[in-house]
């Protein structure tokens, strides 16, 4: 651009430092001193002038005075915001809100900040949604947060919900639903009725029981698309039962099986991409099992370093799907088996970059031969015949079988109590001592009292 006479700076036609003839002077002398001919100095003139002209025009301006409010000045962003690109309910509402609290677009950010650092990334809206299911009980009316009432009330929530509840739930979801990143999530406000609830707890704490119902109902919120429409009513039913209910989440998922059968079909994974919600679930139920990295051995949770961040890699390379005779990638239904949710496992990076385009069958094979549990722990099946290129659509018939089976009891589980029995009977095992104390027989050397 800085060798360029056609780059100019707009402010210097204004002020009249730069004008046509610079820039035709300028052009000439480059061109050895030829004269430009009409064809490409019309264009600029006409540019130039284009440019002189703004000066002319009339803009509508409204004068803020001095003495003016931070509400009348909010009032003034709203008219100038009607004219421009539309902001969202939840954006308008913080300009509000910094109205009468003027760190909270700060103090909001910094939490934003630190979330995201640990792989939980939300925008400025998922906040205020927050503070108006925590405030209101509601995931509309959005002007409920307007009014300058708030102010004192709404600095109490904001410091609950900063200094324990997004915390705390953060870490059950990492822990306990094996949530790592928010880009695991298909939609983030399935938070909001988990965080009213725990902000509603007198302790602000969950017992055994209330965890596992909450992720059960949050895994299928997902799965079944309770957010991706219609949010703010459903945030509006869905909440209301939150802070109503003895049992909300219970109710919860009895809506959703209402809408929508619990019960994953094998059908559903057809032509799926890794998209979908069904392969974060399938990543949550691999790192429930404590599943590995094919080649690393490494646990698929969230690693350190660049080099084993994870990865969704294909068991069927699709160079190798693509080069062989039975698929063509110009078919639409043949791309979409290559790209099949089914076809995917989770490596790290740095098995992924290493391993290189190798058949299904060499590969799987050294992998079961390093890691004998790995496989089974991702649900690949491990019927041999089905790894060759020529029983690809076999194998994925076989991986959605298995898959949806294995989904089915894994969420059915979650809030089963199972009883666990010894598998010694300890009475045989100890005898009492000299002292009086009991004694582990044989290799048991522990003393007890």
């Amino acid at each position: 651009m800085d060798k360029s006479p056609l780059w100019v700076n707009i402010t210097d036609i204004f002020k009249g430092i730069v004008r046509l003839r610079t820039v035709v002077k300028k052009l000439e002398e480059q061109n050895n001193g030829e004269r430009l001919t009409k064809e490409r100095e019309y264009p600029i003139d006409d540019n130039f002038r284009s440019i002189e002209n703004i000066k002319d025009r009339d803009f509508l301006e409204q004068i803020i005075p001095t003495k003016a409010s931070i509400k009348e000045a909010i009032d003034i962003f709203y008219i100038v915001n009607a004219s421009g690109v539309n902001l969202t309910e939840a954006e308008l509402a913080l300009a509000q809100i910094s109205g009468y609290w003027a760190g909270a677009r700060n103090a909001i950010k910094q939490k934003m900040f630190a979330l995201e650092s640990k792989g939980f990334s939300f925008n400025l809206d998922f906040f205020v949604y927050a503070l108006l299911g925590v405030m209101y009980n509601v995931g509309s009316k959005m002007e409920k947060l307007h009014d300058e009432s708030n102010k004192e009330k709404i600095q109490e929530v904001w410091g609950i919900l900063d200094n324990t509840v997004l915390d705390y739930t953060m870490n059950i979801m990492q822990s306990r639903a094996y949530v790592d990143h928010t880009y695991e999530i298909n939609s983030v406000y399935a938070l909001i009725p988990i965080i009213t609830y725990i902000y509603n707890k007198p302790s602000r704490k969950l017992d055994e029981k209330e965890i596992k119902r909450i992720i059960k109902w949050f895994y299928y919120s997902q799965i079944r698309n309770r957010y991706v429409s219609q949010l703010q009513q459903k945030l509006d039913k869905d909440l209301g039962i939150v802070v109503r209910s003895e049992n909300p989440f219970d109710e919860l998922l009895a809506i959703i099986s209402e809408e929508r059968p619990l019960e994953i079909k094998p059908s559903e994974f057809v032509g799926r991409s890794i998209s979908h919600p069904l392969f974060s679930l399938m990543k949550f139920y691999f790192k429930s099992r404590n599943a590995i990295c094919f080649g690393t051995g490494l646990s698929i949770r969230k690693n350190m370093g660049e080099k084993y961040a994870l990865e969704r890699d294909h068991i069927f390379a699709y160079s190798v799907l693509r080069d062989s005779e039975y698929y063509d990638m110009n078919n639409s239904h043949d791309y979409s088996l290559a790209q099949e949710l089914t076809n995917r496992v989770m490596l790290t990076s740095f098995e992924n970059r290493s391993k290189s385009a190798k058949f299904a069958d060499f590969y799987l094979k050294e992998v079961k031969s390093k890691f004998p549990n790995a496989l089974k722990l991702q649900s690949v099946p491990e019927e041999e015949e089905l790894w060759k290129v020529k029983n690809y659509e076999r194998f994925l018939e076989a991986r959605r079988r298995m898959l949806a089976s294995e989904l089915n009891t894994f969420l059915q589980n979650i809030t089963v109590t199972k009883e666990v029995k010894p598998e010694v009977d300890l009475k045989e095992l100890i005898e009492t001592g000299e002292h009086g104390h009991l004694e582990f027989k044989s290799t048991y050397k522990t003393m007890v009292k």
